[in-house]
C-alpha cells in the first residue's frame, strides 16, 4: 500500500501538466493509489520487448516537464498533450515491432564447453 501511495504522489506533477481541473487531478491520484503499481510492474515487463519503449518514454517526460515550464507563457491544450503522449508511445511501440520483425532471431548459443585439444604427457 505505501508504495501505491509513494507512485500515486509522484504522478501529481505529470497530471498537472496534463490540466488543473480539481475533479482530475483528485480522480486520477485515487486511480493511481489504486492501480498505478500494476501498472508500472506490467510496462517494466514489456521494456524488454518494445526496444524503444524507453527512448519513448523519455521522449513523453521531456515533453511534460517542457509543458510545465513554459505552461505560464504558452496554453497547450489538454487534447494536444494526449495526441502526442499516445503518438509518442504508439511510434515506439510500433518502430519496436518493425525492427523485431526485420531482424533475424539471433542464434542460440551452445550450452556445452568447447573441445579442448588433447595433449599428450610424457608419462
Amino acid at each position: 500500500m505505501t508504495s501505491d501511495v509513494v507512485f500515486a504522489v509522484d504522478s501529481i506533477p505529470a497530471i498537472f501538466a496534463i490540466t488543473a481541473d480539481p475533479f482530475l487531478v483528485f480522480t486520477s491520484n485515487v486511480f493511481a493509489i489504486l492501480g498505478l503499481r500494476a501498472l508500472y510492474f506490467a510496462l517494466a515487463a514489456m521494456i524488454e520487448k518494445f526496444r524503444y519503449l524507453k527512448v519513448s518514454l523519455a521522449i513523453v517526460l521531456a515533453y511534460v516537464g517542457v509543458k510545465m515550464l513554459v505552461s505560464r507563457h504558452l496554453h497547450i491544450p489538454t487534447t494536444v498533450s494526449l495526441v502526442v503522449i499516445a503518438a509518442v508511445l504508439l511510434g515506439g511501440a510500433t518502430v519496436s515491432v518493425m525492427i523485431a520483425r526485420l531482424r533475424p532471431p539471433l542464434e542460440p548459443v551452445s550450452a556445452t564447453p568447447l573441445e579442448q585439444p588433447h595433449v599428450r604427457g610424457d608419462s
